[in-house]
C-alpha cells in the first residue's frame, strides 16, 4: 500500500489545516527563490587560452599506479636491479655460511661433551661393577622390563591394551624410577659408596 492510498483512507483535513498548509507552502517557495546558491565561478574572458596547460601535450607526464610493477625500461635500471640482487644474494650466502659453521662448531662441542660424559660414566660403572646397589638396580630393571613387555604382549593379544593402560603403566614406571633413584643415592652415600 502506498502512502497516498493510506492518506486517502484517513480523516479529511479541515479548512483551517488546508489554509495553514498553503501558507507554509508559499513561504517555502519564496524562501527558495530568495536564498539560492551563488553562481559558479567561470573563466575570465580576458585570460588567453595559451596560458592554460594542455594535459594531452607530450611535456606533461604522470606516473601510473602500477609503476613499481612495471618492467625495466633502461639498461641503467637493469644494472642497478642486478647489482642489488647480487648484493642481497651475497649477504644471504654469508649469513647462511656463518650459521652453518656456528651450528657445526656447537654440534662438535656438544658431541665431544656427550662422548666425554659417556666415557666417564662407563669408567665409573666399570670401577663399581661389584657394588651391590648397581647390581641390584640392573637386576630390578631387567626383571621389570621383561615383566612389562610380557604383560603388554598378553594384553595386546587379548585386545585389552589401550592408551589408558599404557599411561597408567608409564606413570608407575616413572614413579618407580624416582623412588629407585633416591634410594640408590641414599645407599651410595650411606651404605655402599662409589669408588
Amino acid at each position: 500500500m502506498s502512502y497516498a492510498d493510506a492518506a486517502k483512507k484517513g480523516p479529511k483535513q479541515s479548512a483551517e489545516d488546508l489554509q495553514l498548509l498553503s501558507l507554509s507552502h508559499a513561504h517555502q517557495l519564496t524562501s527558495r527563490i530568495i536564498s539560492r546558491a551563488p553562481a559558479p565561478p567561470s573563466i575570465e574572458p580576458s585570460e588567453s587560452a595559451a596560458s592554460l596547460v594542455d594535459v594531452d601535450s607530450p611535456h606533461v607526464q604522470s606516473v601510473e599506479s602500477d609503476f613499481k610493477d612495471a618492467t625495466v625500461k633502461t639498461e641503467t635500471q637493469a644494472k642497478r636491479l642486478e647489482a642489488e640482487a647480487s648484493e642481497e644474494a651475497k649477504t644471504l650466502r654469508e649469513k647462511a655460511s656463518k650459521a652453518a659453521s656456528d651450528a657445526k662448531k656447537r654440534a662438535s662441542t656438544k658431541g665431544k661433551e656427550s662422548k666425554a660424559g659417556a666415557k666417564k660414566e662407563w669408567a665409573s660403572l666399570k670401577e663399581n661393577k661389584d657394588n651391590p646397589v648397581i647390581i641390584g638396580n640392573a637386576v630390578i630393571w631387567a626383571i621389570g622390563a621383561a615383566a612389562i613387555g610380557f604383560g603388554a604382549y598378553k594384553k595386546h593379544s587379548e585386545g585389552k591394551l589401550d592408551a589408558k593402560l599404557a599411561g597408567i603403566t608409564a606413570g608407575a614406571v616413572a614413579a618407580f624410577a624416582a623412588v629407585d633413584y633416591y634410594a640408590s643415592e641414599w645407599l651410595f652415600d650411606n651404605k655402599f659408596p662409589k669408588k
